[in-house]
Protein backbone atom coordinates (compact mmCIF):
# COMPACT_ATOMS: atom_id res chain seq x y z
CA UNK A 1 0.00 0.00 0.00
CA UNK A 2 2.90 2.39 0.70
CA UNK A 3 4.40 1.78 -2.73
CA UNK A 4 0.98 2.34 -4.30
CA UNK A 5 0.67 5.66 -2.45
CA UNK A 6 4.09 6.72 -3.73
CA UNK A 7 3.13 5.80 -7.30
CA UNK A 8 -0.08 7.80 -7.04
CA UNK A 9 1.71 10.95 -5.80
CA UNK A 10 4.95 10.72 -7.74
CA UNK A 11 3.91 13.67 -9.90
CA UNK A 12 3.54 15.94 -6.84
CA UNK A 13 6.72 14.96 -4.95
CA UNK A 14 10.05 13.33 -5.76
CA UNK A 15 10.38 9.58 -5.29
CA UNK A 16 13.20 10.04 -2.81
CA UNK A 17 11.22 12.39 -0.59
CA UNK A 18 8.20 10.07 -0.62
CA UNK A 19 10.37 7.05 0.21
CA UNK A 20 12.01 9.01 3.03
CA UNK A 21 8.54 9.78 4.39
CA UNK A 22 7.77 6.04 4.70
CA UNK A 23 11.32 5.06 5.71
CA UNK A 24 11.77 3.11 2.45
CA UNK A 25 14.67 2.83 0.02
CA UNK A 26 14.04 3.98 -3.57
CA UNK A 27 15.48 0.70 -4.89
CA UNK A 28 12.61 -1.16 -3.22
CA UNK A 29 10.08 1.07 -4.96
CA UNK A 30 11.70 0.53 -8.37
CA UNK A 31 11.77 -3.23 -7.79
CA UNK A 32 8.06 -3.13 -6.93
CA UNK A 33 7.35 -1.19 -10.11
CA UNK A 34 9.12 -3.82 -12.25
CA UNK A 35 7.15 -6.66 -10.65
CA UNK A 36 4.44 -7.95 -13.05
CA UNK A 37 0.85 -7.65 -11.94
CA UNK A 38 -0.94 -10.73 -10.66
CA UNK A 39 -3.95 -12.15 -12.48
CA UNK A 40 -6.22 -10.72 -9.76
CA UNK A 41 -4.65 -7.26 -10.11
CA UNK A 42 -5.24 -7.37 -13.88
CA UNK A 43 -8.83 -8.42 -13.27
CA UNK A 44 -9.29 -5.60 -10.75
CA UNK A 45 -7.94 -3.08 -13.26
CA UNK A 46 -10.43 -4.28 -15.87
CA UNK A 47 -13.33 -4.21 -13.40
CA UNK A 48 -12.36 -0.73 -12.21
CA UNK A 49 -12.61 0.53 -15.77
CA UNK A 50 -16.03 -1.07 -16.29
CA UNK A 51 -17.23 0.23 -12.91
CA UNK A 52 -16.27 3.80 -13.78
CA UNK A 53 -17.94 3.50 -17.20
CA UNK A 54 -21.19 2.19 -15.68
CA UNK A 55 -21.10 4.89 -13.00
CA UNK A 56 -20.63 7.68 -15.55
CA UNK A 57 -23.43 6.28 -17.73
CA UNK A 58 -25.76 6.39 -14.72
CA UNK A 59 -25.15 10.13 -14.43
CA UNK A 60 -22.76 9.55 -11.50
CA UNK A 61 -25.62 8.48 -9.23
CA UNK A 62 -25.42 4.65 -9.03
CA UNK A 63 -24.10 2.89 -5.93
CA UNK A 64 -22.33 -0.44 -5.78
CA UNK A 65 -25.49 -2.58 -5.92
CA UNK A 66 -26.69 -1.13 -9.23
CA UNK A 67 -23.15 -1.05 -10.62
CA UNK A 68 -22.84 -4.76 -9.74
CA UNK A 69 -26.08 -5.42 -11.65
CA UNK A 70 -24.70 -3.54 -14.67
CA UNK A 71 -21.51 -5.64 -14.59
CA UNK A 72 -23.63 -8.79 -14.57
CA UNK A 73 -25.44 -7.49 -17.65
CA UNK A 74 -22.04 -6.94 -19.30
CA UNK A 75 -21.24 -10.62 -18.66
CA UNK A 76 -18.68 -9.97 -15.91
CA UNK A 77 -18.67 -12.43 -13.02
CA UNK A 78 -17.61 -10.85 -9.74
CA UNK A 79 -18.93 -10.54 -6.20
CA UNK A 80 -20.84 -7.50 -4.99
CA UNK A 81 -18.35 -6.99 -2.15
CA UNK A 82 -15.50 -6.82 -4.67
CA UNK A 83 -17.37 -4.09 -6.56
CA UNK A 84 -17.91 -2.20 -3.30
CA UNK A 85 -14.19 -2.43 -2.46
CA UNK A 86 -13.02 -1.25 -5.89
CA UNK A 87 -15.47 1.66 -5.83
CA UNK A 88 -14.24 2.67 -2.39
CA UNK A 89 -10.60 2.56 -3.57
CA UNK A 90 -11.43 4.80 -6.56
CA UNK A 91 -13.66 7.09 -4.44
CA UNK A 92 -16.71 6.27 -6.60
CA UNK A 93 -19.96 6.47 -4.71
CA UNK A 94 -23.68 6.97 -5.17
CA UNK A 95 -24.96 10.51 -5.35
CA UNK A 96 -25.90 11.59 -1.85
CA UNK A 97 -29.55 12.55 -1.55
CA UNK A 98 -30.67 10.89 -4.80
CA UNK A 99 -34.47 11.32 -4.89
CA UNK A 100 -34.47 12.28 -1.23
CA UNK A 101 -37.58 14.34 -0.38
CA UNK A 102 -36.82 17.93 0.59
CA UNK A 103 -39.27 19.19 3.17
CA UNK A 104 -40.00 22.87 2.80
CA UNK A 105 -41.99 25.03 5.13
CA UNK A 106 -45.63 25.32 4.18
CA UNK A 107 -45.70 22.30 1.83
CA UNK A 108 -47.75 19.18 2.51
CA UNK A 109 -45.96 15.85 2.08
CA UNK A 110 -47.93 12.62 2.07
CA UNK A 111 -46.42 9.12 2.07
CA UNK A 112 -48.78 6.31 1.06
CA UNK A 113 -48.40 2.57 1.84
CA UNK A 114 -46.71 0.16 -0.55
CA UNK A 115 -49.97 -1.18 -2.00
CA UNK A 116 -48.27 -2.64 -5.07
CA UNK A 117 -46.05 -4.85 -2.86
CA UNK A 118 -43.87 -5.92 -5.81
CA UNK A 119 -46.77 -7.49 -7.71
CA UNK A 120 -45.14 -6.68 -11.04
CA UNK A 121 -47.23 -8.96 -13.28
CA UNK A 122 -50.91 -7.93 -13.33
CA UNK A 123 -53.37 -10.04 -15.31
CA UNK A 124 -54.57 -7.22 -17.56
CA UNK A 125 -53.74 -3.64 -18.56
CA UNK A 126 -54.67 -0.59 -16.46
CA UNK A 127 -54.40 -2.42 -13.15
CA UNK A 128 -50.93 -1.24 -12.06
CA UNK A 129 -48.76 1.60 -13.34
CA UNK A 130 -45.29 2.54 -12.11
CA UNK A 131 -43.58 5.91 -12.43
CA UNK A 132 -40.09 7.27 -11.85
CA UNK A 133 -37.56 9.98 -12.85
CA UNK A 134 -34.05 9.71 -14.28
CA UNK A 135 -31.21 11.99 -15.42
CA UNK A 136 -29.74 12.45 -18.93
CA UNK A 137 -26.52 14.40 -19.42
CA UNK A 138 -26.33 17.19 -22.05
CA UNK A 139 -23.88 20.03 -22.72
CA UNK A 140 -26.60 22.43 -21.55
CA UNK A 141 -26.94 20.57 -18.23
CA UNK A 142 -29.13 17.78 -16.93
CA UNK A 143 -32.33 16.76 -18.71
CA UNK A 144 -34.87 15.02 -16.47
CA UNK A 145 -37.20 12.32 -17.79
CA UNK A 146 -40.34 11.19 -16.00
CA UNK A 147 -42.20 8.11 -17.25
CA UNK A 148 -45.33 6.12 -16.46
CA UNK A 149 -45.33 2.41 -17.39
CA UNK A 150 -48.19 -0.10 -17.52
CA UNK A 151 -46.84 -3.18 -15.78
CA UNK A 152 -49.00 -5.57 -17.83
CA UNK A 153 -47.15 -4.94 -21.11
CA UNK A 154 -44.21 -2.84 -19.85
CA UNK A 155 -45.38 -0.12 -22.25
CA UNK A 156 -44.46 3.52 -21.53
CA UNK A 157 -47.87 5.17 -21.59
CA UNK A 158 -46.82 8.58 -20.30
CA UNK A 159 -43.62 10.59 -20.31
CA UNK A 160 -42.40 14.13 -19.79
CA UNK A 161 -39.00 15.84 -20.06
CA UNK A 162 -37.67 19.09 -18.62
CA UNK A 163 -34.63 20.94 -17.31
CA UNK A 164 -35.82 20.82 -13.68
CA UNK A 165 -36.87 17.91 -11.49
CA UNK A 166 -40.13 19.43 -10.27
CA UNK A 167 -43.61 18.08 -9.56
CA UNK A 168 -44.92 19.39 -12.91
CA UNK A 169 -42.62 16.89 -14.62
CA UNK A 170 -44.32 13.86 -13.05
CA UNK A 171 -47.80 15.39 -13.26
CA UNK A 172 -47.42 15.92 -17.02
CA UNK A 173 -46.28 12.30 -17.49
CA UNK A 174 -49.25 11.00 -15.49
CA UNK A 175 -51.64 13.33 -17.35
CA UNK A 176 -50.45 11.82 -20.66
CA UNK A 177 -51.02 8.31 -19.28
CA UNK A 178 -54.57 9.16 -18.16
CA UNK A 179 -55.35 10.87 -21.47
CA UNK A 180 -54.06 7.90 -23.46
CA UNK A 181 -55.71 5.16 -21.42
CA UNK A 182 -58.83 6.74 -19.92
CA UNK A 183 -59.05 3.94 -17.31
CA UNK A 184 -62.57 3.04 -16.30
CA UNK A 185 -61.66 1.45 -12.96
CA UNK A 186 -59.17 1.80 -10.14
CA UNK A 187 -55.49 1.85 -11.14
CA UNK A 188 -52.60 1.56 -8.68
CA UNK A 189 -49.92 4.18 -9.45
CA UNK A 190 -46.66 3.24 -7.75
CA UNK A 191 -43.72 5.61 -7.17
CA UNK A 192 -40.84 6.21 -4.81
CA UNK A 193 -40.99 8.74 -1.95
CA UNK A 194 -39.49 11.63 -3.93
CA UNK A 195 -40.85 15.07 -3.07
CA UNK A 196 -42.57 15.25 -6.47
CA UNK A 197 -44.75 12.26 -5.50
CA UNK A 198 -45.39 13.28 -1.90
CA UNK A 199 -46.63 16.73 -2.92
CA UNK A 200 -50.18 17.90 -2.34
CA UNK A 201 -50.67 18.38 -6.11
CA UNK A 202 -49.76 14.75 -6.86
CA UNK A 203 -52.15 13.42 -4.23
CA UNK A 204 -54.96 15.63 -5.50
CA UNK A 205 -54.40 14.52 -9.09
CA UNK A 206 -54.69 10.88 -8.03
CA UNK A 207 -57.97 11.55 -6.21
CA UNK A 208 -59.49 13.57 -9.05
CA UNK A 209 -58.85 10.77 -11.57
CA UNK A 210 -59.77 7.80 -9.40
CA UNK A 211 -56.20 6.52 -9.07
CA UNK A 212 -54.75 4.82 -6.00
CA UNK A 213 -51.30 5.88 -4.83
CA UNK A 214 -48.61 3.42 -3.75
CA UNK A 215 -45.03 4.16 -2.68
CA UNK A 216 -41.81 2.23 -2.25
CA UNK A 217 -40.47 1.85 1.24
CA UNK A 218 -37.79 4.40 2.07
CA UNK A 219 -34.40 3.43 0.66
CA UNK A 220 -35.71 0.29 -1.08
CA UNK A 221 -35.15 0.62 -4.85
CA UNK A 222 -36.34 -2.95 -5.48
CA UNK A 223 -39.93 -1.90 -4.74
CA UNK A 224 -39.85 0.00 -8.05
CA UNK A 225 -37.48 -2.33 -9.89
CA UNK A 226 -39.36 -2.45 -13.22
CA UNK A 227 -39.18 1.32 -13.72
CA UNK A 228 -35.48 1.24 -12.78
CA UNK A 229 -34.98 -1.58 -15.29
CA UNK A 230 -36.46 0.52 -18.09
CA UNK A 231 -34.06 3.36 -17.34
CA UNK A 232 -31.14 0.92 -17.45
CA UNK A 233 -32.31 -0.27 -20.88
CA UNK A 234 -32.66 3.31 -22.12
CA UNK A 235 -29.16 4.22 -21.00
CA UNK A 236 -27.54 1.00 -22.19
CA UNK A 237 -29.26 0.81 -25.56
CA UNK A 238 -29.51 4.47 -26.55
CA UNK A 239 -27.72 6.92 -24.26
CA UNK A 240 -24.56 4.86 -23.63
CA UNK A 241 -21.40 6.92 -24.26
CA UNK A 242 -23.46 9.86 -25.56
CA UNK A 243 -23.42 13.42 -24.34
CA UNK A 244 -26.07 15.41 -26.20
CA UNK A 245 -25.23 18.94 -27.36
CA UNK A 246 -28.59 20.35 -26.29
CA UNK A 247 -31.60 19.26 -24.29
CA UNK A 248 -33.73 19.53 -27.43
CA UNK A 249 -31.55 17.02 -29.29
CA UNK A 250 -31.74 14.68 -26.28
CA UNK A 251 -35.56 15.02 -26.16
CA UNK A 252 -35.88 14.07 -29.84
CA UNK A 253 -33.63 11.03 -29.44
CA UNK A 254 -35.38 9.82 -26.28
CA UNK A 255 -38.80 10.31 -27.89
CA UNK A 256 -37.59 8.20 -30.82
CA UNK A 257 -36.39 5.45 -28.47
CA UNK A 258 -39.59 5.31 -26.42
CA UNK A 259 -42.25 5.61 -29.13
CA UNK A 260 -40.54 4.32 -32.27
CA UNK A 261 -38.42 1.52 -30.80
CA UNK A 262 -39.19 0.46 -27.22
CA UNK A 263 -43.00 0.56 -27.35
CA UNK A 264 -43.35 -0.50 -30.97
CA UNK A 265 -40.48 -2.82 -31.86
CA UNK A 266 -38.33 -3.95 -28.95
CA UNK A 267 -39.04 -7.52 -27.87
CA UNK A 268 -39.52 -7.91 -24.12
CA UNK A 269 -38.94 -11.13 -22.19
CA UNK A 270 -41.90 -10.38 -19.90
CA UNK A 271 -44.14 -10.31 -23.01
CA UNK A 272 -43.08 -13.67 -24.45
CA UNK A 273 -40.62 -11.77 -26.68
CA UNK A 274 -43.32 -9.51 -28.11
CA UNK A 275 -43.11 -5.73 -28.16
CA UNK A 276 -45.34 -3.90 -25.63
CA UNK A 277 -47.61 -2.64 -28.42
CA UNK A 278 -48.00 -6.09 -30.00
CA UNK A 279 -48.60 -7.69 -26.60
CA UNK A 280 -51.44 -5.25 -25.94
CA UNK A 281 -52.82 -5.70 -29.48
CA UNK A 282 -53.16 -9.42 -28.83
CA UNK A 283 -54.92 -8.70 -25.53
CA UNK A 284 -57.39 -6.48 -27.37
CA UNK A 285 -57.92 -9.16 -30.02
CA UNK A 286 -58.58 -11.87 -27.43
CA UNK A 287 -60.81 -9.86 -25.11
CA UNK A 288 -62.44 -7.35 -27.43
CA UNK A 289 -61.40 -4.52 -25.09
CA UNK A 290 -59.94 -1.30 -26.55
CA UNK A 291 -56.99 0.21 -24.67
CA UNK A 292 -56.93 3.39 -26.81
CA UNK A 293 -53.32 4.59 -27.08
Amino acid sequence: MRYAFIKEHVGDFTIRSLCRLFDLHPSGYYAWMRKPKSARQCKDDKLSGLIKQAWLESGCVYGYRKIHRDLQDYGERCGINRVHKLMRIDSIRAQVGYRKPRHRSGEVHVVTPNTLAREFNPLQPNQSWVTDITYIRTHEGWLYLGVVMDLYSRKIIGWSMGSRMVKELVLDALLMAVWRRKPGSRVIVHSDQGSQYTSYEWQEFLKEHGLEGSMSRRGNCHDNAVAESFFQLLKRERIKKRIYLTREIAKQDIFNYIEMFYNSVRRHTANNLLSPREFERRFESETGKCLLN
